[in-house]
């Protein structure tokens, strides 16, 4: 599954005998894509018409449920990873890529008030975070939505997340923008805490599908990390979910300072 490189033609003619259904969802796609990548100057601002695109249709599908039933699934396996992988109720967490909080609502709800930060690149998709935040009642927990044009995280404070979440973002992301998270998080990280991320992963040909899908081979992204000073491990019961994504924890080498779930920003 992993060793597929979906961008060969000769892939592509073997999924469409394979699926037929399908070859004209791809074609508009493909023509989506072509004419949105003129009119973007860079890939998130393309990547932010994609999905300006998408949540007019189908807010949950934005977000890769295609039905509701899969949504609230795949949110609550991210909730429950994590909740037995180390995240408590009085950590603060960020959320890169929030969405519209398929599982930033579990995670709101469960942490202490106040504790909970999403960002995201897409307006459109923030305004359907709100709309969740209301639908399940949860605007006591004091979330923090904001809207960012990157992943400098130039605003936020040192040392202030206990744990960092990225759920099917740089599985839409090239390498310079994993790079530039990599290069700013450990800043944003309590000394002990974490950064789990996704990703999709390919043994073979490192390769993208119309700048939306990417697929990294597991050491690229660990010497990366590597690189920029972090510590990554390659989380091998995550596999054992089901998901078709791969997962990694990011970890700061700890030198002082409070433990995850204490001290203050």
């Amino acid at each position: 599954m992993h060793s597929k490189d979906r961008s060969r033609l000769s892939f592509k003619i073997f999924y469409a005998l394979r699926h037929p259904g399908r070859i004209a969802g791809y074609l508009r796609r493909r023509g989506r894509d072509a004419w949105l990548q003129l009119r973007s100057a860079d890939h998130v601002s393309y990547y932010r018409a994609v999905m300006r695109s998408d949540t007019s249709r189908n807010p949950e599908g934005a977000v890769g449920s295609p039905r509701h039933e899969y949504w609230l699934q795949i949110g609550q396996l991210q909730f429950d990873y994590a909740t037995g992988n180390g995240l408590k109720p009085d950590m603060r967490m960020l959320e890169i890529g929030c969405g519209n909080l398929r599982a930033g609502r579990l995670f709101i709800d469960y942490l202490e008030p106040g504790c909970y930060y999403g960002i995201d690149i897409s307006p459109d998709i923030l305004i359907s975070a709100q709309a969740t935040i209301a639908e399940y009642d949860l605007r006591a927990k004091l979330p923090h939505l904001t809207l960012v044009k990157d992943l400098c995280l130039d605003f936020l404070p040192d040392r202030a997340f206990h744990f960092v979440h990225a759920h099917s973002v740089f599985s839409h992301s090239p390498i310079e923008v994993i790079d530039q998270c990599f290069a700013h998080v450990g800043r944003i990280m309590t000394p002990g805490g974490f950064f789990d991320f996704t990703f999709d992963r390919t043994e073979g040909p490192e390769h993208h599908v119309l700048r939306e899908d990417f697929y990294y081979r597991t050491q690229t992204l660990l010497d990366l990390a590597a690189k920029h000073g972090l510590d990554a491990t390659f989380m091998d019961d995550w596999e054992q979910t089901g998901h078709p994504q791969s997962k990694i924890r990011v970890r700061i080498p700890v030198m002082s300072g409070p433990e995850p779930g204490q001290g203050s920003v």
